[in-house]
């Protein structure tokens, strides 16, 4: 289409972000058959904990987010469900499961999106990883990733709460086998048995290869994933 003739155009050069990813998602995305599973997480007291704790981390140099919880939980459910921590061998006969925990978590640059990967997560506290987050996330804008700093991940996280959204579907980053969306906690009225009490309820959209993941696979992971998060003491089990 000569869209010239319709008005008034500008033409743009696709970042070279995008030219890569865009290749990389539409190959994942007719490779891998998707189903997306959505939850919502309680996260009243983890955010009351969250905040709680900022002073403390903000005295030793840390941004304390919800980013470093949710890659804790993350790590806990993969350990819960090693199916999850998964790839499928180049043949497609057999399944690859990993040893390692590394989550990649996706930062937002100007260019377009990037995930840098957070190895060994579930060997590290929230502090240190949320530390790490800084350091890594700051490196992504910076435009100084390393193509090994987002290699290797078991799963990763695309988190778009800061902008705001309710639900999404995620694209899996083949070779891995789920890939986890969070959008905006809203407070909502929620049912106790006996009345309507406000919660900070968390959006969860969990996308995984249905070549490997069935249907009731995911729907443990995700409510486990979400008990994780509505109860943070369940990570020291």
């Amino acid at each position: 289409v000569d869209f010239a003739k319709l008005g008034a155009i500008e033409v743009r050069p696709l970042t070279k972000i995008k030219k890569v990813s865009g290749a990389n998602l539409h190959r994942n995305w007719v490779t891998a058959p998707h189903v997306t599973q959505h939850e919502e997480a309680d996260i009243t007291e983890l955010e009351a904990f969250r905040k709680a704790m900022g002073d403390d981390a903000q005295k030793q140099g840390v941004r304390l987010t919800l980013p470093a919880f949710l890659i804790k939980a993350m790590a806990a459910a993969l350990k819960a469900h090693p199916h999850f921590n998964t790839s499928l061998s180049a043949d497609g006969e057999s399944l690859v499961f990993k040893q390692y925990i590394h989550i990649g978590m996706a930062v937002d640059t100007p260019d377009g999106l990037v995930v840098p990967v957070i190895r060994n997560a579930d060997q590290k506290g929230v502090l240190d990883l949320a530390r790490e987050l800084m350091t890594i996330s700051q490196k992504a804008r910076d435009k100084k990733l390393t193509p090994s700093e987002m290699q290797g991940g078991s799963i990763s996280i695309s988190s778009l709460g800061g902008i705001g959204g309710s639900f999404f579907t995620p694209i899996i980053n083949l070779p891995e086998v789920a890939v986890l969306g969070i959008s905006r906690a809203t407070m909502k009225p929620v049912w106790n048995g006996k009345e309507f009490v406000p919660r900070l309820m968390l959006p969860l959209s969990l996308s995984y290869d249905h070549r490997v993941i069935d249907g009731a696979q995911g729907a443990r992971f995700i409510t486990d994933l979400s008990q994780m998060l509505a109860d943070v003491r369940r990570l020291l089990l």
